[in-house]
């Protein structure tokens, strides 16, 4: 099964977020982000993000677009998840995969509905792929 491990959020100011999830909620720092910083709480991974000038991925024509901005699937099989995304209505956003695995990469999709979504067979920083559920 694919795992939601990644969420992205468009923010003004990334280190003043990154205080309010370290105070607010105990996350953690997993790393630099091109345009922010990357938080975790061990699982999940949520990127911080500026885009400053720059069109956010999925937005065209929009600007000073705030908060989730898209979310991320960690995938075993990038093509097999991106034909049953095709199946099931999606559509190719920007994106390919980097076979060198010290590269990250993610691959956009949207939803039928307009939602934008990526995935990776990398992951992200500060995300744990399987997690053993509660007994």
């Amino acid at each position: 099964m694919e795992k939601l491990r990644h969420i992205a959020l468009s923010v003004e100011d990334p280190e003043a977020a990154a205080q309010f999830f370290e105070r607010a909620f105990g996350m953690q720092r997993a790393g630099k982000a091109m345009r922010g910083i990357y938080m975790t709480d061990g699982v999940m991974n949520v990127a911080l993000l500026n885009f400053a000038n720059e069109t956010v991925p999925g937005y065209a024509g929009l600007k000073d677009v705030r908060g989730v901005i898209h979310f991320g699937m960690w995938v075993e099989d990038l093509e097999a998840a991106e034909k049953r995304i095709l199946e099931a209505g999606g559509t190719y956003l920007t994106g390919r995969k980097e076979t060198d695995p010290n590269v990250f990469y993610e691959v956009k999709y949207r939803m039928p509905d307009g939602t934008v979504f990526d995935i990776t067979e990398n992951g992200w920083k500060g995300a744990v792929k399987e997690v053993k559920p509660a007994a």
